[in-house]
């Protein structure tokens, strides 16, 4: 099994130490996906775990939080919102070079795109609406009740986070992209009044972070919490709408040009419909802009992906390369969504 970027004797012994019921020896294979913290399945003969990691290296200010997303899925524990169980958190970077947390390691499948190849009409209905149960009830969580009001700054939270992934964007910025300057600037004249809403926000909801039992419909885990915080949960929704207007295939991994109504899959205003109902909502005005907004962070994520292959840090470089190029064109749909 593959070990790269990690030191299996340190992991081992440091499990031997902090995690009840722990026994080697130990393997490790790090997963493919995932390219912002490295994430590897840990084997011993008799228990399976998950292992994520912040990567090696220099890196930005507030990215790679691995504590945050041990604390929220912690804090989820006897919620509606399917998480694993988390069983340790490092904070000592002296173990294996960087802080991680080990995690239970969840026996079920993954969807990558939500055209759901394979599966039949009625299977593919059950999944989204399942992707719709799931993002209400994340977002009915009483973040006071699960310790988590101060999981985020108070204010409006697109006005922060446009704040944030600007100034993100431009540490990472490896040439000039007349798309991102006027995006970010349509962006920033448009942000709406905070009306009061504030919830959980997951941060990259899409199908491919959500993992379903292997033989059905329910969601079993919701993954990969890096970008949560306390928000606006528009933003989340508008998230699966954009990833859904990209092109299908392994690289858009959207429903653009596909039929929907002939695969049982839901139009986008019948999802943001449902979601509403869920959420006993009348409808949601301007939601171009929360679409843009979200092209336009995807795009920042990307150029982040991008400078780390070209400083040398980046989980898989050639992907991270190729990621990169579409900055531009995540640019161009969000200047479509907030002028449409």
């Amino acid at each position: 099994m593959d070990s790269t970027s990690l030191d299996l004797t340190a992991v081992d012994a440091y499990l031997k130490s902090h995690l009840p019921g722990y026994c080697g020896p130990l393997q490790a294979r790090k997963f493919a996906i995932g390219q912002s913290n490295p994430t590897f399945l840990l084997k011993t003969p008799d228990q399976s775990y998950v292992l994520r990691r912040k990567p090696p290296g220099a890196l930005l200010k507030s990215a790679h939080a691995v504590d945050r997303e041990f604390r929220v899925q912690s804090a989820l524990a006897n919620s509606a919102v399917p998480v694993p169980k988390m069983y340790l958190l490092c904070e000592d970077g002296d173990v294996i070079g960087s802080d991680f947390y080990v995690m239970e390691h969840l026996e079920g499948r993954v969807f990558l795109e939500p055209t759901l190849s394979g599966e039949t009409d009625a299977t593919r209905s059950a999944v989204l609406d399942e992707v719709n149960r799931v993002l209400a009830d994340l977002h009915e969580v009483d973040i006071d009740a699960a310790g988590l009001s101060d999981y985020g700054p108070p204010g409006n939270y697109f006005e922060r986070q446009i704040a944030r992934w600007i100034k993100q964007y431009r540490a990472s910025e490896t040439a000039n992209i007349p798309e991102m300057d006027a995006l970010m600037t349509a962006l920033e004249g448009s942000i709406p009044a905070d009306d009061g809403q504030r919830t959980l926000v997951h941060g990259d909801y899409r199908i491919d972070n959500l993992m379903f039992e292997k033989d059905g419909t329910h969601c079993i885990g919701v993954l990969d919490w890096e970008l949560s915080t306390i928000g606006h949960p528009y933003a989340d929704l508008a998230a699966v709408i954009m990833q859904w207007q990209m092109p299908p295939g392994a690289e858009g991994r959207g429903l653009a040009g596909i039929d929907r109504a002939s695969l049982g899959l839901p139009s986008d205003q019948a999802f943001v419909d449902q979601y509403c109902q869920r959420r006993g909502l009348s409808g949601i005005d301007n939601f171009g802009f929360y679409l843009a907004f979200n092209f336009f962070r995807m795009a920042a994520i990307l150029q982040g992906v991008f400078k780390r292959a070209q400083d040398g840090n980046a989980s898989d470089p050639e992907r991270a390369t190729i990621l990169g190029s579409y900055v531009p064109m995540f640019a161009r749909h969000g200047l479509d969504a907030i002028e449409g």
